[in-house]
């Protein structure tokens, strides 16, 4: 299974935001951390706000903050709520793409598969993804950040 870039996004968001412990980081941050588009960021993290999992404050002083504990968010349910499509195929998806729907065993199949996939997520939090903290923190220069805003 692939997920889209939002997803990737959405869960590199809530890593950093997570690993930020409650104080406010920015989107220029967190872009800077992953190398990625602070307009695509921008989009992912209006998202995550309206789902519920990242409180935004506005201003100079403004950034973002998990809205919940990381143990409360479940990676599996960030997944479903980001992908607009789950299914490997289209016939997944859509009725009546196949003309051998009623008898098409590959769909059964892919569709456990996806399944599965979810399974795997749904056993995880946020807070088993930040877990090395300090080798995150490092890695993604957190505390580089945390110095040049004090």
């Amino acid at each position: 299974m692939r997920l889209t870039l939002h997803t990737d996004y959405a869960l590199r968001v809530l890593i950093h935001v997570a690993l930020a412990g409650g104080k406010l980081t920015t989107i220029n941050d967190i872009a800077e951390s992953f190398d990625i588009s602070k307009q695509h960021l921008m989009k992912v993290v209006n998202d995550l706000g309206q789902r519920g999992y990242l409180d935004t404050v506005r201003g100079r002083k403004g950034g973002i903050r998990l809205r919940r504990q990381p143990r409360d968010i479940n990676i599996g349910r960030v997944v479903r709520e980001t992908e607009d499509k789950l299914g490997v195929i289209g016939c997944l998806e859509q009725r009546g793409y196949c003309r051998i729907e009623r008898v098409c065993v590959l769909r059964g199949v892919l569709r456990e598969a996806t399944n599965a996939f979810l399974a795997v997520l749904d056993a995880h939090t946020l807070a088993d993804l930040i877990k090395p903290r300090k080798a995150l923190s490092s890695l993604l220069m957190l505390d580089q950040h945390a110095a040049r805003t004090q």
